[in-house]
C-alpha cells in the first residue's frame, strides 16, 4: 500500500517536472516567434516576458492567443507545433497542480478530523 506522503511527493514531483517543461517550451516558443512573427512577439512583450518588469496584460494576450487556437491560421508549421505543445503542457501542468492541491487539502482535512 502506498502511503499518503509518498503519493503527495510523487504528485508534486510530476507537477513540478511538467511545469518546468511548460516554461521551457514557452521560452522556445518565444524564440521561434521572434523569428517568424516579430509583430506578435512585440505584442506579447517577448523580450520582457519572463522579467520582473513583464507586462501582465501582454502575457495574458499570449495566453488568449494560444487558448483560442489562433495559431492555426499561421503560416509557419514550426510555430504552430510549438503553440500546440505549449497548450498541451499548460493543460497537463495545471491538471497536476490542481490534483496536488486537492489531494493535499484533502489529507490536511482528514488529519484535522482525526
Amino acid at each position: 500500500m502506498i502511503s499518503g506522503d509518498a503519493l503527495l511527493v510523487a504528485i508534486f514531483m510530476v507537477a513540478t517536472v511538467n511545469t518546468c517543461r511548460y516554461i521551457s517550451t514557452l521560452r522556445s516558443l518565444l524564440v521561434v516567434m521572434r523569428d517568424c512573427d516579430p509583430l506578435l512577439y512585440q505584442q506579447v512583450d517577448g523580450r520582457g516576458f519572463f522579467s520582473s518588469q513583464g507586462n501582465v496584460s501582454k502575457q495574458i494576450r499570449l495566453f488568449h492567443y494560444i487558448r483560442s487556437q489562433q495559431y492555426k491560421k499561421h503560416h509557419d508549421p514550426l510555430f504552430m507545433a510549438k503553440c500546440m505543445k505549449v497548450r498541451k503542457l499548460f493543460v497537463l501542468a495545471t491538471t497536476f497542480m490542481i490534483t496536488f492541491f486537492a489531494v493535499s487539502s484533502f489529507s490536511v482535512i482528514s488529519l484535522v478530523l482525526i
